[in-house]
């Protein structure tokens, strides 16, 4: 009897273990580039949603669809939060698991936030984790039943500056490669943006801006992390949508990447909605505005 019950246990603590999702550190232990030694440590609260804030430790959170619903495709989720915080689940952990409900991967990247105090050249240190992000996703495709060529990002509001930024400085050297892990290419196969920060110029998000490059930066810096400015033939196929109405991130940086996109010969598309404001997320109580997501299956669809 103790024996069955003892395999009993086993089997229901593996079963646990298979159910979970798995989460990843983005670093080999003790060669996270950039840090410092510091008392900073990582804050979580509940405001209705979980904000974490001060990362120290980036992570991937791994949300895989079964194996007969897997289409091969897999997104990299960069929630928003003005540089300063990260709306978890809002724009990260809710929306891998709608994902999932379409067949695709769904990996939250917890990427670290420009700090003074724990890091050095503050303004790389979102990009370096993105970078090495997806990296990491490409050397674990086989076991997640992901394709190598169908890996995709998509971020929302700040979020959607870093996704951007990864789409157009996958190629920028901004840490030294620690494994084979950094062999790998970060270029995302496409690429799909929330009411994005795209521009540090006149449209910006003050704060955003002031998080990731300091209150007095250099034009050379704001035109280095305005990524309209930054797009090429080789950017990722991109996905957008925002909301006319948005007053904390103006429709304007939507409007700026899309031209840059179609000016360099890449293939975009766009939707704007006349209202819904900013932050929405998967904007389940509009219905409208919840087409958004439909919209994006649809274009992930057309580019198989």
């Amino acid at each position: 009897m103790i024996k069955k019950l003892f395999y009993g246990v086993i089997v229901l603590i593996c079963m646990t273990i298979s159910a979970q999702d798995t989460i990843m550190p983005l670093w080999p232990n003790g060669k996270i580039p950039n840090r410092i030694k510091s008392d900073e440590k990582e804050t979580h609260r509940e405001e209705g949603i979980l904000i974490i804030s001060k990362v120290q430790d980036p992570t991937i959170e791994v949300y895989l669809p079964s194996e007969r619903n897997a289409t091969g495709e897999a997104m990299l989720i960069f929630p928003g939060g003005g540089y300063g915080v990260l709306a978890y689940d809002w724009e990260g952990t809710d929306i891998a698991k709608f994902l999932n409900g379409k067949g695709i991967a769904g990996i939250v990247v917890k990427y670290r936030l420009p700090s003074e105090v724990s890091q050095v050249d503050k303004h790389n240190v979102p990009l370096i984790d993105a970078q090495r992000a997806i990296r990491l996703v490409r050397s674990m495709t086989d076991g997640w039943n992901i394709k190598s060529d169908k890996i995709g990002i998509i971020g929302f509001s700040a979020g959607g500056h870093l996704a951007s930024t990864l789409g157009t400085h996958y190629n920028e050297k901004v840490y030294e490669p620690l494994d084979t892990v950094d062999k790998l290419s970060a270029r995302p196969d496409f690429m799909a943006l929330g009411y994005p920060v795209i521009t540090f110029g006149g449209k910006t998000h003050g704060g955003s801006k002031k998080n990731l490059i300091g209150e007095n930066p250099s034009e050379v810096m704001i035109e280095h992390f305005s990524n309209e400015k930054q797009v090429s033939a080789d950017t990722p196929p991109t996905f957008l949508m925002h909301a006319t109405d948005d007053g904390a991130v103006p429709v304007e940086n939507s409007l700026l990447f899309f031209q840059a996109l179609k000016d360099n010969g890449v293939s975009a598309t766009m939707h704007i909605y006349p209202k819904g404001g900013h932050g929405f997320s998967l904007a389940k109580k509009d219905n409208h505005l919840r087409g958004w997501t439909e919209r994006l299956f649809e274009w992930i669809e057309s580019l198989r």
